[in-house]
């Protein structure tokens, strides 16, 4: 396979959200290079997206880098960037990188073939990993601050989620963000005001934008309280 593949006569080869290591025997002597979301060395590895969420970041985008045998790790041919809003989820961000990167990697080619490409080494000391996430994942501690929350949230959309119990049963949060609300001094993961989805935290008030019921498709919290009347003081805790 390997030999067959060699014998494709292609000015450059790109790679994009390939989770497989490429041999040195595969690519030698090929211009081979790679899209991925971040900006390296910040957030190299599988899930690079999620993780600039999770993390509070503010600011995220695309890299081309040369393939190479560390993770990640080869040179920089070239980024774009992208603010991260309060409100965007996981999703949100992809689509927006994902409509970036055509323009990026054209750009990079053009100037290969112009020759006037500037390689960076990245700097080892500023690398952050963004590990493979899991279910596991979408567990919220309520004592945390609603930014941190928030983050957590809208970082695990559309997956892998988090998930709280409502009334016995599981409710996915799809989109939160810190409340401007004064804090207030209910109980921590307890909803405080039904109608705009306002839950007490360790550090200030959330609010919940996004839900997704069991067996149902994703709706905004209003239209998910006026089908289920809920009331202040109602626990989104496992007891």
């Amino acid at each position: 396979v390997l030999d067959r593949v060699r014998t494709f006569d292609a000015d450059a080869w790109i790679v994009i959200a390939f989770g497989q290591k490429l041999s040195e025997t595969l690519l030698a002597d090929k211009f081979a290079i790679n899209l991925h979301a971040s900006l390296l060395p910040r957030w190299r590895g599988a899930a690079p997206i999620n993780h600039a969420i999770l993390a509070g970041d503010t600011e995220t985008g695309n890299s081309v880098i040369t393939l190479a045998q560390k993770m990640d790790a080869g040179l920089v041919l070239g980024q774009s960037t992208r603010p991260i809003e309060p409100e965007q989820t996981k999703g949100d961000l992809h689509d927006l990188l994902a409509s970036d990167g055509p323009e990026l990697v054209e750009r990079v080619l053009a100037e290969h073939e112009a020759g006037t490409l500037h390689p960076l080494v990245q700097d080892d000391s500023l690398v952050t990993l963004a590990r493979k996430l899991s279910k596991d994942d979408g567990v919220i501690d309520w004592s945390h601050p609603a930014c941190e929350i928030a983050n957590r949230i809208n970082g695990l959309s559309p997956w892998p989620c988090v998930t709280v119990p409502f009334r016995g049963q599981p409710l996915k949060l799809l989109r939160a963000v810190e409340s401007s609300e004064p804090p207030d001094s209910g109980q921590q993961g307890t909803i405080i005001d039904p109608e705009i989805g306002l839950v007490a935290t360790g550090g200030g008030i959330l609010r919940i934008i996004d839900v997704q019921p069991p067996s149902k498709k994703p709706m905004g919290w209003a239209s998910f309280h006026n089908g289920h009347s809920i009331r202040a003081g109602e626990s989104l805790i496992a007891t």
